[in-house]
């Protein structure tokens, strides 16, 4: 008869471990991008309609017809500047020049608080006006003077306008849609609108399509 053995049969030797680096899947790695994605698209829906909640101009609604409203919008002072060039980068230069301004860039180095919309409006063959309103608690005798010549501090008086309200990305052929929509709500209402059409964007940039604000509007003849 053998003697019994008490050494270990068969069993494994331990496991030494690897120097060689540590590499996810593909899978994990898929699965990450997507966590990426989703962070964004939610941070994405959180922010766009939080940063939009600055003060807005004020107006009443007279009539309204789904996307399309009469409004009498209430006197204002905006800064305005005038740009060149196609629509896009003439109104992010517009925008970063009237930024500048309420950042600082003016006599006193004061900073103003940010509004909603961005207006844009064409006042020639590749020429704009860009503008912000100004928050209703400054008027044109305590706004500071602006540190860039080409910033206006223009006061508006009470008027009446038209507007179409849409959401979506603001691209050349959608403004253009809305502007006959609007145009042809008009006429058909025999309602007599001046001027070019005023654009205006609401959102940062960064905000889903779906949940931005951009309107096109009209000002009404006397």
């Amino acid at each position: 008869m053998q003697p019994l053995s008490f050494e270990p049969q068969n069993v494994p030797s331990p496991s030494v471990p690897s120097s060689a680096p540590f590499r996810l899947r593909p899978r994990m790695l898929l699965w990450i991008a997507l966590g990426i994605v989703v962070l964004a698209s939610v941070a994405a829906i959180a922010a766009g309609p939080l940063m939009s909640r600055v003060e807005q101009p004020k107006y009443e609604v007279v009539d309204a017809s789904g996307a399309i409203e009469l409004r009498t919008y209430a006197p204002m002072v905006i800064a305005e500047v005038e740009t060149t060039g196609e629509r896009r980068p003439a109104i992010e230069e517009g925008f970063r020049r009237i930024a500048a301004y309420i950042f600082g860039r003016n006599a006193s180095a004061t900073k103003i608080a940010m509004t909603a919309p961005v207006a844009q409006q064409s006042v020639g063959a590749q020429q704009w006006t860009v503008s912000f309103i100004m928050p209703a608690q400054w008027s044109l005798a305590t706004l500071p003077a602006p540190g860039d010549s080409g910033v206006r501090l223009v006061p508006v008086a009470s008027r009446k306008m038209i507007a179409i309200t849409f959401p979506g990305t603001a691209t050349t052929e959608l403004i253009a849609a809305k502007t006959r929509e609007l145009r042809d709500y008009a006429a058909a209402k025999g309602i007599k609108v001046t001027g070019e059409p005023l654009l205006a964007f609401y959102n940062p940039p960064w905000t889903l399509p779906i949940l931005r604000r951009n309107e096109v509007l009209f000002a009404l003849s006397e």
